[in-house]
C-alpha cells in the first residue's frame, strides 16, 4: 500500500511540475513572438 501511494504522489508532483514547466514555456512563447516584432 505504501508504494502505490508513493507512486501515486510522485505522478502528482510530475504531472504539476510538467503543467508548471508548459505553462512557461508558453509564456516564452508569447513573449519571443511580441519582441521579435519591433526588431
Amino acid at each position: 500500500m505504501k508504494k502505490l501511494l508513493v507512486i501515486a504522489l510522485a505522478a502528482g508532483v510530475g504531472y504539476f511540475v510538467w503543467r508548471k514547466y508548459t505553462e512557461n514555456a508558453e509564456e516564452r512563447d508569447l513573449w519571443a513572438e511580441v519582441t521579435d516584432t519591433f526588431e
